[in-house]
């Protein structure tokens, strides 16, 4: 039996990403108790879109601003609060890092695409990293 209103299960994350000496890095995050390396993600916002929500959240948990597509780059699904989440996942090519941000008891780790696809736990999540990667050695 759930135990949110239906919309929380539908929520929006981004990948965020950097380009340093040609080879770009993606920012990964502690989950809320730092038992899990995540993307900034989090429930749709009422009076956003998903795309401006998930740079929200990209603020508010890792402290980073930048550019945010406005097409989701796909979705991926995990289980929580007794239902299945959906998230779109948008791309989030960072211009700014902040050195405090709301929640920033959280740890931040730039990785390569590899590295981060390998630590985070869900496998829709890891192939949207690599596609993503995919996409960046074309730039």
């Amino acid at each position: 039996m759930r135990e949110k209103p239906d919309y929380f299960y539908r929520q929006s994350a981004v990948i965020p990403y950097r380009v340093r000496q040609g080879k770009p890095e993606i920012l990964l995050i502690t989950s809320q108790h730092r038992r899990r390396w995540v993307i900034p993600k989090g429930i749709i916002e009422p009076d956003l879109s998903p795309a401006a929500s998930a740079a929200k959240e990209a603020l508010e948990e890792a402290g980073v601003e930048g550019r945010v597509g406005t097409e989701p780059l796909g979705r991926y699904q995990y289980e929580k609060w007794g239902g299945t989440c959906t998230v779109e996942v948008f791309v989030l090519e960072v211009d700014r890092v902040h050195d405090e941000w709301a929640e920033d008891h959280r740890q931040r780790l730039w990785l390569s695409p590899a590295e981060a696809a390998d630590r985070v736990d869900e496998e829709d999540l890891a192939r949207l990293i690599t596609e993503l990667s995919s996409s960046l050695g074309e730039l």
